[in-house]
């Protein structure tokens, strides 16, 4: 409020002295009477150059006999007859002149004679406006603060979203159809007593299409929309996200039907009496009063409440219980058929070449999400613009893959020819191994150009979605890892910190071949390691050990086993193959890039894996 004071009084500030030096500029301009002294008009009246006096007030207009005008300023309690008789003037010389005494008038008359009274009242009546003003500001600021900030998506919008606006997701889109059907025809339910679900609980991870979906189902069976995030809920002051819930509510049920929808529902829904916060934690308050206003629908009452959220795993059980959000929806990352789908609705508006293949593109991105397959055509445009042309080609949405996934080239990178001739083998390497190899994927691009952190990398693309593993396939994954640490010491004898973050990774899938898919021999069919994670993020939040520091330092020992034996497989394929490996690494550092056919002409067509015995499920 003082802000808003502040910026007042400068603007009023700057406003009167732009009034006043806009008068003074027409004032200047103006014609107006010569300013001169007493002692003038004496020696004038002397003379007798004077024709006519007017006095008007403290004002003594002068014309002389020649025309020009002149002007004296006399003090206001004295009169004009007085003043000559103080200077000793001739009266007979006077009294030749033609005196005339006029009352002031007119806006000069009362601006003077009222502005010494109403400019300080007026002053202080601005300030006190200003003041008041600020303050109804706040109290309305205040009145207002346990409401929620809701935002409304209008059923009659025309950027309405509808099922065909979205793919990959036929399985949610068929769930969801009930819950339109009922906001279109709920006596079609209602009469044969079915009550549909009063919550809809959305999970997946982030990019798949959550709130997407949720705006499809108002746009599909034309209802309001109001759009929350549950963030936006829990505040600093006790109460206000309860009051927030409350309000939300209120507002729904005035425009009904209607959906609302919560977006990172988890933010004020995870689990309660965690002892953090105390009984009076802010957020299970919030919570509370959620599981309270969707207890207290009327069955009759077409409102559906949709929850957004990538972690279910933390989520309170009486938010899942019957009657709230009982019916859960799982929306997985979209498979082949689906990314083509999805690439095909992002590409409408875009001009693509007539050589542009999205069954290609979508080919090269397992595992991206919508969010990311929308990213990739974006960054294809911006490429095509940056490059001046008209059209995007399959080189900027290649191109636009790798951004997507690692970052943008670092070209003005400079680094030694050793550190290149290094690099060159290091990828020389993985991409060898994973040719010969029959369980990896197949090497789409090898390249020594930094792109992001990396130095440079191999691009490996599956020919199709996978979703289960042999142990074979992880053995040989870790042999891929380490070709370029390998090829290092087979070359140079020594090895450099670039195979670092490739000896992590080994390292963990080698941890979880025994801890979590039970393929270790030596400990049999079981886990170790109770871990709270999110199956969504993919992360391990946190690990209990269920096991003897001397069942950890066995694990310890298959580990260095299954690298040891995955270090075998890769060292006899370098060996084997040391010519094709040098004739790779001859062209990385003749073009820095060498693509999929470029590499199948030295090393030829891969082989195609006939047998895939003892499968097992990866979590």
């Amino acid at each position: 409020m003082m802000k808003q004071i502040i910026k007042n009084t400068l603007i009023f500030t700057a406003s009167f002295f732009l009034i006043a030096s806009l008068f003074t500029f027409y004032e200047d301009t103006a014609s107006k009477p010569t300013k001169v002294g007493m002692e003038t008009l004496i020696k004038q009246i002397d003379n007798e150059e004077i024709k006519e006096i007017i006095v008007r007030g403290s004002l003594v207009e002068l014309e002389l006999n020649s025309g020009e005008k002149e002007i004296i300023k006399k003090e206001i309690g004295e009169s004009f007859s007085s003043l000559l008789d103080n200077y000793g003037v001739d009266k007979t010389k006077v009294s030749k002149i033609a005196i005339q005494v006029k009352d002031e008038e007119g806006f000069a008359f009362w601006f003077t004679a009222l502005a010494p009274f109403l400019i300080p009242f007026l002053i202080i009546g601005f300030f006190l406006y200003m003041m008041l003003r600020g303050v109804q500001g706040a109290n309305s600021r205040a009145m207002g603060f346990g409401q929620a900030q809701v935002k409304e998506f209008n059923k009659d919008a025309k950027n309405k979203i509808k099922f065909k606006d979205i793919a990959g997701v036929r399985e949610a889109k068929e769930e969801l159809a009930e819950v339109v059907d009922f906001l279109k025809n709920p006596d079609k339910f209602t009469n044969l007593g079915a009550l549909i679900p009063k919550g809809v609980l959305l999970l997946g991870s982030p990019g798949t299409g959550k709130t997407l979906l949720a705006r499809a189902v108002a746009g599909e069976a034309n209802v309001a929309f109001f759009h929350i995030s549950g963030s936006e809920f829990v505040e600093m002051f006790v109460g206000v996200g309860a009051s927030r819930v409350r309000s939300l509510f209120k507002t729904a049920k005035k425009s009904t039907p209607c959906i609302i929808f919560i977006d990172e529902i988890d933010a004020v829904g995870r689990k309660r009496g965690s002892g953090m916060g105390g009984s009076h934690d802010e957020r299970e308050q919030t919570l509370n009063q959620i599981l309270v206003e969707m207890d207290g629908f009327d069955p009759r009452m077409n409102i559906i409440v949709m929850a957004a959220t990538n972690r279910p795993d933390v989520l309170d059980p009486a938010l899942l219980r019957p009657g709230r959000f009982d019916r859960q929806i799982v929306l997985d990352l979209p498979d082949i058929q689906a990314r083509e789908a999805i690439l095909k609705i992002h590409a409408r508006r875009k001009p693509l070449a007539r050589d542009v293949t999205l069954r290609r593109v979508a080919e090269r991105t397992p595992g991206f999400s919508g969010a990311d397959l929308a990213n990739i055509l974006n960054e294809a445009a911006i490429l095509t613009a940056r490059r001046d042309k008209k059209l995007i080609t399959m080189n900027e949405l290649f191109e636009s893959i790798e951004r997507v996934m690692m970052g943008p080239e670092r070209r003005s990178r400079v680094i030694t020819e050793r550190e290149k001739q290094i690099t060159a083998y290091h990828e020389a390497g993985h991409a060898i191994i994973a040719h010969y190899l029959p369980h990896t994927d197949p090497v789409q691009k090898i390249t020594i150009i930094a792109r992001g952190r990396a130095g440079g990398y191999t691009l490996k693309i599956p020919l199709e979605d996978k979703h289960m593993y042999t142990k074979q396939e992880f053995i040989e994954e870790i042999a891929v890892l380490l070709g370029g640490f390998l090829t290092e010491k087979e070359i140079y004898g020594e090895v450099t910190t670039g195979a670092t973050s490739d000896l992590r990774r080994a390292t963990q899938i080698a941890r979880k071949l025994i801890t979590d898919y039970g393929m270790c021999d030596t400990f049999g069919p079981r886990t170790f390691g109770d871990k709270e994670d999110s199956m969504y993020l993919g992360r391990e939040i946190h690990e209990q050990r269920d096991y003897s520091e001397k069942v950890a330092e066995q694990i310890d020992k298959e580990i260095n086993n299954f690298i040891m034996e995955a270090s075998v497989i890769a060292r006899k394929v370098i060996k084997k193959e040391k010519a094709k490996l040098k004739e790779v690494v001859d062209i990385l550092l003749e073009k820095e890039t060498i693509e999929k056919a470029q590499f199948e002409n030295i090393v030829g067509k891969k082989a195609k894996l006939i047998n895939n015995n003892n499968i097992s499920h990866k979590q």
